[in-house]
């Protein structure tokens, strides 16, 4: 290929359509309290129930919140030696990372006893579960998708925003043909077509922020997100963060519309 094809055809990828992304916002619907003391890694909804892991050695645990309250009725410590991560349900067992100790630990529902654990190399970050495949992330730009019968790696694929790799994924929330992922130390969800690895939207979640009444250090970030699939809308909320929110993702005309008919409610 001569000087002048490569011109051509650089400037033909240039110019090459880029896939539009659709901007959406939060529509906060309930604010319920969360445990200003969790350092939250993980959450799942499972039947009605929220499950919740927590981050940090020596205080990481497993949690069933109340969706009326958002109190643990039900809870257990890990080992001091473990750093509670992502967290999925999986039939009638919630599945648990660990950060850098490769473990995936299985728990029993509802009693939330351990039963087994499997092992992974590298970082473990966030987690869910979308009926037939396990999604997990390791805080790069890649999702890895695990068998969820023994965590067997089955793929490998790169989240890309109009074509850039997009680091720092972190807690994840399988929704059909989509994953949901918060960005470590980002106000924003991005929305993952799990067929490519395209992000399609981007979730404005940062009017959360003033709301959350979060402590003033580096490490209250958003992260914790949760789908419920007979609503469609989701639970968020963020370390060490005292509330937890029910939204939907949303339009922001939509979301000022709603604001200013008086629709969100709180606890």
């Amino acid at each position: 290929m001569n000087r002048c094809s490569w011109w051509l055809w650089g400037m033909l990828w240039l110019s090459a359509p880029v896939a539009a992304v659709e901007r959406l916002t939060v529509q906060v619907l309930e604010v319920l309290p969360h445990d200003i003391n969790a350092f939250t890694q993980g959450l799942t909804w499972h039947d009605g129930q929220l499950f919740e892991s927590t981050g940090l050695y020596g205080q990481s645990s497993l949690r069933r919140l109340s969706t009326r309250n958002g109190e643990a009725d039900r809870q257990t410590r890990l080992s001091d030696s473990l750093f509670g991560e992502g967290v999925a349900r999986v039939g009638e067992q919630l599945v648990q990372l660990t950060w850098r100790e490769g473990l995936a630990l299985v728990w029993r529902l509802p009693e939330l006893e351990l039963e087994t654990a499997f092992s992974y190399e590298g970082e473990g970050w966030g987690l869910c579960f979308d009926g037939d495949s396990l999604w997990m992330s390791d805080g790069s730009a890649t999702l890895q998708r695990r068998h969820p019968a023994d965590f067997a790696l089955q793929q490998r694929l790169t989240v890309r925003l109009q074509g850039r790799p997009q680091s720092r994924i972190n807690d994840l929330a399988c929704a059909g043909e989509y994953i949901y992922a918060n960005v470590w130390k980002k106000a924003h969800i991005l929305r993952i077509h799990k067929a490519s690895g395209e992000v399609d939207g981007v979730i404005d979640a940062a009017p959360l922020l003033p709301l959350s009444g979060r402590v003033a250090h580096r490490e209250a970030v958003l992260n914790g997100i949760a789908h419920n699939p007979d609503t469609g809308e989701f639970y968020l909320t963020g370390k060490w963060w005292p509330r937890l929110f029910r939204v939907r993702f949303v339009q922001a005309s939509a979301a000022f519309a709603n604001a200013e008919a008086g629709a969100v409610s709180a606890r």
